[in-house]
């Protein structure tokens, strides 16, 4: 059976430390749990990635036409990038990832999605902050600045309100979010992942900048509980012919 559990890595960070663990809990089964922790704080388990899959599912299937440049915002252990490379119709996927570490596990492969990320040709790592380059001229493109997205799904923050860093907040306001939509293309949609319920306050801010405005509950059951659980994947449109 192997190690029960194992510290892969830790490493300093301008969060704190950061760590990626590997463990096996003998009564869920005969497989490895991966998990990332930020200080004491967990940020991600492959236990439970439902929700993270299906922010690039709803979010790619509300596009039409096909050869789309994406952008995920937080690589954590790669779900929501690698089920966006599943999708034929994604012809460019950028991974924005704030601490190097975190890609340099995927480069290593020292997490189980590194290699699918690695030899897929259509996925590029681009290190540096995505609530920064969310609202710079440039973009997210380091190689074609001021490039359009067809799609930018967001998978940083517990929430729009619980935060990993208490200067995300200014990202998600009125005028933050309003400078990120000039990235996507008319049409094009934002999608971010949220471990608490729909927040309507946020939701309205959402409403004055996007159409189609939804948040759809994704339910998972947690063994650790014996529950069933949920997450929330918001997505919004830009409007055809905003000026945002």
């Amino acid at each position: 059976m192997g190690l029960l559990f194992e510290e892969i890595d830790c490493q300093p960070s301008r969060l704190g430390d950061i760590s990626l663990r590997r463990r096996r809990i003998p009564a869920l089964g005969d497989r490895d749990i991966y998990e990332v922790k930020l200080g004491d704080e967990f940020l991600m388990s492959s236990l439970f990635v439902e929700a993270e899959k299906e922010l690039s599912n709803l979010g790619l299937a509300a596009l039409d036409g096909d050869q789309w440049k994406v952008v995920v915002g937080g690589l954590g252990l790669g779900y929501t990038a690698v089920e966006a490379l599943h999708n034929d119709r994604v012809g460019e996927l950028l991974v924005v990832e704030a601490l190097d570490t975190v890609i340099h596990w995927h480069q290593q492969e020292k997490v189980p999605l590194g290699a699918e990320l690695n030899r897929d040709e259509r996925c590029r790592y681009v290190h540096g902050s995505f609530f920064d380059l969310a609202v710079s001229e440039a973009g997210f493109d380091p190689d074609h600045p001021g490039s359009q997205l067809d799609a930018i799904l967001l998978d940083i923050d517990h929430s729009p309100r619980a935060l990993l860093n208490d200067s995300n907040a200014s990202f998600y306001t009125h005028d933050s979010l309003q400078k990120m939509a000039s990235h996507l293309r008319a049409g094009g949609i934002f999608g971010l992942w949220s471990n608490e319920p729909p927040d309507e306050a946020f939701m309205g801010i959402l409403r004055a900048l996007f159409t189609d405005v939804e948040a759809q509950e994704i339910a998972f059951y947690n063994p650790f509980q014996n529950r069933e659980a949920y997450n929330t994947v918001y997505l919004a449109r830009k409007t055809a012919g905003s000026a945002h």
